[in-house]
């Protein structure tokens, strides 16, 4: 278990193995984040609060369709339009199995996280781009923020695309496997 460390306790190793244990903890919690958004906060009110959200998305890509913003603002658009479309697909999937909502949950969260962070790496762009127009002492600072969001965008949230991918394919690959195929 400790790799040839041996079992010191000056070293930390017995506070490095209970911290590890967390991450037991963190697993169940994402899934019952994952089925908490999908099934109570998405679909039971219909995608109210989902198109509340992806309002206040569009707004902004809206307002901020300017030039030197466009390589955040053309694939926040996309993403967050498509977003509606497959929650849709999912909850009328959903009518019919329910099992759909539960194969579908995890990657639901991590999609949704993927996008939304990407709105708020194109408003620090956004507010970036105006400090450096209206100058500053730290151009650094805020050219390091357009770079972030750049790394975000091109690194993190194609990501996304995978989620999507997976949560439409369905709980019938899932639910196909039974206990005694292991």
């Amino acid at each position: 278990m400790f790799g040839g460390h041996g079992y010191i306790r000056e070293w930390g190793m017995e506070q490095i193995v209970r911290d590890t244990r967390i991450s037991t903890l963190y697993e169940g919690t994402t899934g019952i984040q994952a089925l908490d958004l999908i099934g109570r906060k998405v679909l039971a009110d219909r995608g109210k609060m989902l198109r509340f959200w992806t309002r206040i998305i569009h707004r902004f890509c809206r307002d901020n369709d300017k030039r030197k913003m466009q390589e955040f603002i053309k694939p926040l658009r996309r993403y967050y339009r498509e977003w509606g479309g497959f929650t849709n697909k999912i909850g009328l999937k959903a009518m019919k199995n329910r099992d759909e909502v539960g194969a579908a949950a995890y990657d639901y969260l991590m999609y949704s996280g993927y996008v939304s962070l990407a709105y708020f790496w194109a408003k620090i762009a956004d507010a970036a781009y105006d400090k450096l127009e209206a100058g500053t002492d730290d151009p650094d600072y805020y050219q390091a923020k357009i770079k972030t969001a750049r790394f975000y965008y091109k690194k993190l949230l194609p990501r996304a695309k995978m989620h999507k991918e997976v949560m439409m394919s369905g709980a019938k690959t899932l639910l196909d496997l039974k206990q005694e195929d292991f």
